[in-house]
């Protein structure tokens, strides 16, 4: 009998041990998964900042862009108005130079001429001569 009741003495103890041990473990599961549900609400809070952070590199990243092109046309317009000019101040140059040059003096000298007998036609035809 008194081995019956060290076996029953020594259960009993194996159980109640069994039992602290399955609490402790419900209490360790709990803040374990306490710790888990914490740590999902920040990865929540972290991936919003992410994705507020992308918003806003991207909203910048956009206005730079549009910034850029804006500057890229206004220098485009510039240039094409300074290359109208220049095209116009060489275009007045050679007509100058070819007037100035010995051909075009000739050829003056010969339109002036013509122009001038011209006028002397019309006035003798006229009647006034």
């Amino acid at each position: 009998m008194d081995v019956n009741s060290a076996i029953l003495e020594r259960l009993e103890k194996v159980v109640s041990t069994l039992q602290e041990n399955s609490v402790k473990m419900g209490q360790l599961l709990a803040v374990h998964n306490e710790k888990l549900d914490k740590q999902d609400r920040i990865d929540a809070v972290l991936f919003e900042k992410v994705d507020s952070v992308h918003r806003e590199v991207t909203r910048k990243t956009d206005e730079i862009k549009k910034g850029c092109e804006r500057d890229i046309r206004k220098v485009d317009d510039r240039l094409r108005t300074m290359e109208k000019k220049m095209w116009s101040i060489f275009g007045g140059l050679a007509i100058i130079s070819f007037i100035v040059s010995p051909i075009g003096q000739k050829i003056l000298t010969t339109l002036t001429s013509n122009a001038t007998i011209s006028a002397e036609q019309k006035t003798f035809v006229n009647g006034s001569y």
